[in-house]
């Protein structure tokens, strides 16, 4: 089974083999990254990449980013696959290994999985991988795992602090793992259980809990986006239908081709039927039952939050209550029904065992989800693949690094489509390229509407530097450095910005870096929240090396 889940990781994720880096949306890997202000959680905006970004700078020093970041993402999809696979064997063990396979086939080969793609979400797509394998965990721990000792609760710990790689990730994780302490068994019991829960989701949380206090980073901005992030309705189905089916994304952009069009039905149908075929079996058995309800809820909510009455309340939620902004993207939620969609699926040859054998049920339900998706190999149809950085952008990297103060970036907004990195807007690179902190204000343009960031200090600098203002003056304001990304308009503009009479510290075709001298005092936080970044890594390396030997444990008294 881990074999065939790699080989349909990597027949999603080929062409990110090739040598270079992911630029795509969301997504942004770069040679090399530091552990700046921005990576901490001490920017000012909302603490959205923790800890992936420190995890990212860490392991840059001994690999290159781009080189790490595409082995995570692998690895994801991988664990993805497996992880059902392994919930299935654990929860509908009759199934075999024709339901582990079609388990396996629907946790990668799903909507949900290529617009998140699309999206450049790969920090989330682990997360995703970890869920089934968070599942197995705790409802081992609830019936026991058939040996003389107590269940160990390691497993918990370690696929917790993975999926916490980021905040979303450990969110979806901590809910799983709650969910399923609501199974029966003879084993730990339920508060144990949901101790252990809680507890390894709160050392997950600690980076981006303590850079959402101390660093002052909670914010109800962003219920400005919260209609632009609402779950959006595929061709022939309703936004109900498009859930049920893990599609439904807001971004009409990230979307593999065959969900544009009404073959989007065939594909709904055929994965709900799916898993439909699985429920008369399933519901028999009361460790699935949590799982069903969840895959329930995760679809309904996020529909209900789509609807008028449920974008009002959502948006005075976000509002209300500053830090919650994380809802507001309510498809990411759906992963929450794959874990139940995977048992389900895995009974579904176990329901037609007595008319049809369980290898041809399993074979032709793995080709029948691969089928209905077909645009999802070779990276989305060739959309999701590398890009090579031209040469001055490591020049500038360098220049800034060997002086690392504040950097100023035009053209204005996050957002840039850089004439060598494709047709799809991307995340600017420069922020985690470098040592010194970037200011962004984290601005988006979503269909036409501007959705603001949390870089209020950005936000006043940027409209300094558009004025026209001299190096004096930006200096005085806290500004080292100025870039202009010639080669990448941003999504709001097609010019760079202005002319500026600043000294020219470099310039090319796609780059041109001005020294300005100014500085702007460290911020007396990044000890602690080094501190609590470590406490994240303590987690997740005790609950792996944990894992490892209580697996050994149990093969030896095997």
């Amino acid at each position: 089974m881990p074999a065939y889940s790699l080989a349909l990781s990597l027949l999603v994720t080929a062409p990110l083999l090739a040598p270079g880096h992911l630029l795509l949306r969301d997504a942004v890997s770069t040679p090399r990254s530091y552990l700046s202000d921005a990576a901490l959680g001490l920017s000012g905006a909302a603490p959205r990449a923790l800890p992936q970004d420190f995890a990212i700078a860490v392991a840059s020093h001994i690999l290159d980013g781009g080189v790490v970041v595409k082995a995570l993402l692998i690895a994801g999809l991988w664990l993805a696959a497996w992880g059902a696979a392994r919930l299935a064997a654990v929860v509908v063990p009759d199934a075999g290994l024709p339901g582990q396979f079609v388990a396996a086939t629907l946790a990668v080969w799903n909507p949900y999985v290529a617009e998140r793609l699309l999206q450049g979400h790969w920090s989330l797509l682990v997360g995703y991988g970890c869920l089934p394998w968070v599942a197995a965990a705790m409802l081992r721990l609830r019936s026991g795992d058939g040996t003389s000792g107590p269940t160990p609760v390691w497993p918990v710990l370690f696929w917790t602090a993975l999926a916490g790689l980021t905040p979303t990730g450990l969110l979806l994780a901590g809910i799983v793992a709650l969910v399923c302490v609501a199974a029966p068994g003879a084993g730990r019991g339920r508060w144990m259980c949901a101790a252990v829960s809680l507890g390894a989701s709160t050392l997950g949380a600690l980076p981006w809990l303590v850079a959402s206090v101390g660093a002052g980073s909670l914010s109800s901005s962003q219920a400005v986006g919260i209609h632009e992030f609402a779950a959006r309705a595929e061709p022939g189905l309703g936004t109900l239908g498009s859930l049920a089916g893990l599609g439904g994304m807001w971004n009409s952009q990230a979307i593999p081709d065959s969900r544009t069009t009404l073959f989007a039905v065939i594909a709904t149908l055929t994965l709900l039927a799916v898993v439909a075929l699985g429920l008369p079996t399933v519901l028999r058995m009361p460790q699935a039952v949590p799982l069903l309800v969840l895959s329930a809820v995760a679809v309904a909510l996020p529909a209900l939050a789509a609807t008028g009455p449920g974008l009002a309340a959502l948006q005075a939620t976000v509002q209300a209550v500053p830090g919650l902004g994380v809802l507001r993207d309510t498809q990411k939620w759906v992963a929450l029904a794959v874990p139940g969609y995977a048992v389900a699926a895995a009974a579904a040859v176990v329901t037609l065992r007595p008319r049809i054998p369980a290898a041809a049920t399993g074979l032709v339900y793995c080709l029948a989800l691969i089928a209905v998706l077909p645009d999802l190999a070779w990276g989305v149809g060739g959309k999701v693949t590398t890009v090579r950085y031209p040469a001055g952008w490591s020049t500038v990297a360098a220049m800034i690094n060997a002086d690392p103060r504040p950097v100023a970036v035009l053209p204005p907004d996050s957002m840039r489509k850089f004439t060598w990195a494709g047709d799809a807007p991307v995340l600017d690179p420069l922020p985690r390229w470098v040592s010194a902190d970037v200011l962004t204000t984290g601005d988006l343009l979503i269909g036409g509407q501007r959705v603001p960031g949390e870089g209020n200090r950005a936000r006043d600098i940027e409209a300094l530097v558009l004025s026209g203002a001299g190096a004096d003056e930006l200096a005085r304001a806290g500004v080292g450095w100025v870039v202009v990304e010639t080669s990448g308009a941003s999504t709001a503009s097609k010019a760079p910005g202005p002319d500026l009479d600043l000294p020219v510290a470099y310039a090319d075709d796609d780059l041109t870096l001005y020294r300005v001298g100014g500085d702007h005092p460290d911020s007396q936080l990044r000890g602690i929240l080094i501190a609590a970044h470590l406490g994240w890594l303590a987690a997740l390396v005790i609950g792996g090396v944990g894992t490892v030997l209580a697996l050994r444990r149990r093969r030896v008294a095997s």
